[in-house]
């Protein structure tokens, strides 16, 4: 690791992810801006290490699942970004005794409305999770 990066912990974390995206197959930028609803250069703002642009905790779960993370990709990646921007992390929760269900829904023909519609189906089954797994 050069010294720059060992003294910005922004710096530190995309490079970190940088070098994830590059290791996937080509495309891979563009279905991210899709997924997320953004234009390509959103995208490059945000993963490149050239920019100071810090990447938003929001996007995490998206960046997380669209570039197939490994467990320990995932780990590492999430520790750099903890150290940049303590406190800010979302909650992934556990996946501990939970089970992956794939749904087929209709394509809106619109980035940004598909988006919605996943974000809006994804916030939906947490809290029915939250409401189960609750003791109140």
């Amino acid at each position: 690791m050069t010294r720059e990066v060992m003294e910005d912990p922004i710096v530190a974390y995309k490079t970190i992810l940088a070098q994830i995206i590059d290791n996937r197959p080509s495309g891979t930028r563009q279905r991210l801006a899709a997924a997320l609803g953004k234009h390509r250069s959103f995208v490059t703002q945000i993963t490149s290490p050239a920019y100071s642009t810090p990447l938003p905790a929001r996007h995490l779960a998206t960046i997380f699942r669209v570039c197939h993370f490994s467990p320990t990709e995932q780990e590492q990646f999430v520790a750099a970004y903890h150290a940049a921007h303590p406190g800010k992390l979302p909650d992934f929760g556990s996946t501990e005794g939970l089970r992956s269900l794939s749904l087929m829904v209709p394509d809106l023909g619109d980035d940004k409305k598909n988006r919605l519609v996943d974000e809006a189906i994804t916030d939906f089954v947490q809290k029915i999770a939250t409401l189960l797994g609750s003791s109140d």
